[in-house]
């Protein structure tokens, strides 16, 4: 017999408005073209150059140029830096995970984002907004319906201020006509939802005044794959009635092979993974691996003279990583930012600084 579960229909959610929020995006947005703090380590400044070179010659080759990033990159104001990677032209492939885009979707919504878990949790009203779960939940399960990402599905959300559903009728038909299509399940799970929660078909309207700020929204303009690799359970989207795991599960499956298909392209391309301890190294090595599990099949080389970037403000585990992997019983070992990555060959260099400041620098250098 199942176990018990708590019914999640029962979950009480408030208006977003009523939540204490710590950051303001309109004065903690980093603008992309104004002078970045300068960088004083010689080190540090030859390890940017690098970055900058390899960028260059990946763009010129028609390499992938893929950028993962982790949600405080969007908490610190960053988003605007990779919009400006993205729109002009040097990224090839956008990826985060769950909380990447709760940030920056509340931004482009509301204009605020972050809470207190100290002060929420305990209350039981930590994640428990309505606007954030509803409009997160409803692109996953559309997103699975219509067989496209959670990434891309987000940024339509935020770019086109709404989703168009399907009618609740045509969706019946679809299932009813292919029970073993592949867009099947997910249609049932959308359709279930909609009218579970009397949601009707055609134009769901929802305003984003500060999309300007949205990296999603930015990706999905320029045609750029964003993808999303979310935890189930990990994000604030699972305290809202309409949490569905298959949605969210459906559609960044989906992501996963994006992801694993930019890396396809990656021979003389560019990994670089900004602040991301464990999403990043553990998603990548897994698509890296399906990537070159391809092209044996198609007869052709693996990836190679790829290069990885790791931007983080943590050291490096007092371990010289130049001099290769440590030892199991060294604590450098369980660092996953820096081993998972050495392990995927290339050429693997550890910046380690503030995100802001790497990407200011870097835009900096780029548009030099």
């Amino acid at each position: 017999m199942p176990y018990d579960k708590l019914d999640g229909r029962k979950l009480k959610v408030a208006p977003i408005s009523k939540r204490k929020s710590y950051i303001e995006i309109e004065t903690t947005a980093v603008d992309p073209i104004a002078t970045p703090p300068k960088i004083t380590s010689p080190v540090l400044q030859k390890q940017m150059d690098a970055l900058r070179e390899r960028i260059i010659a990946a763009r010129n080759s028609g390499a992938s140029v893929m950028l993962a990033y982790g949600a405080h990159l969007i908490k610190n104001g960053g988003g605007l830096l990779v919009k400006w990677l993205v729109e002009n032209g040097w990224v090839t492939h956008v990826a985060t995970q769950g909380a990447g885009i709760i940030h920056d979707w509340e931004f482009s919504f509301c204009g605020v984002s972050s809470e207190s878990v100290k002060d929420n949790a305990p209350v039981g009203k930590f994640g428990s907004w309505d606007e954030t779960g509803f409009a997160v939940n409803l692109a996953a399960l559309a997103a699975g319906a219509e067989g496209i990402g959670l990434g891309e599905s987000i940024g339509k959300l935020i770019a086109e201020d709404g989703l168009t559903l399907p009618d609740p009728q045509t969706l019946a038909k679809q299932i009813s006509d292919a029970p073993c299509d592949e867009l099947t399940a997910g249609r049932a799970d959308l359709l279930q939802l909609m009218e579970t929660f009397d949601i009707p078909g055609g134009k769901l309207h929802l305003k984003h005044p500060n999309k300007k700020y949205s990296v999603p929204a930015a990706c999905y303009n320029a045609k750029v794959p964003m993808t999303v690799h979310p935890g189930i359970g990990y994000d604030i989207y699972v305290n809202h009635p309409m949490f569905s795991g298959a949605g969210i599960g459906r559609s960044s499956g989906t992501d996963a092979r994006i992801f694993a298909n930019s890396c396809l392209n990656l021979t003389g391309g560019v990994y670089l993974s900004v602040g991301s301890a464990i999403m990043s190294p553990q998603v990548f090595e897994k698509a890296f691996s399906a990537a070159n599990n391809i092209l044996q099949q198609q007869n052709k080389p693996f990836i190679h003279d790829h290069y990885i970037g790791i931007v983080d403000i943590q050291d490096g585990g007092d371990w010289d990583w130049t001099a290769g992997e440590p030892p199991k019983d060294h604590p450098a070992y369980y660092l996953r930012f820096c081993k998972s990555f050495y392990r995927m060959g290339g050429t693997v260099d550890y910046l380690c600084d503030d995100n802001r400041v790497i990407l200011a620098n870097l835009i900096s250098q780029l548009n030099s």
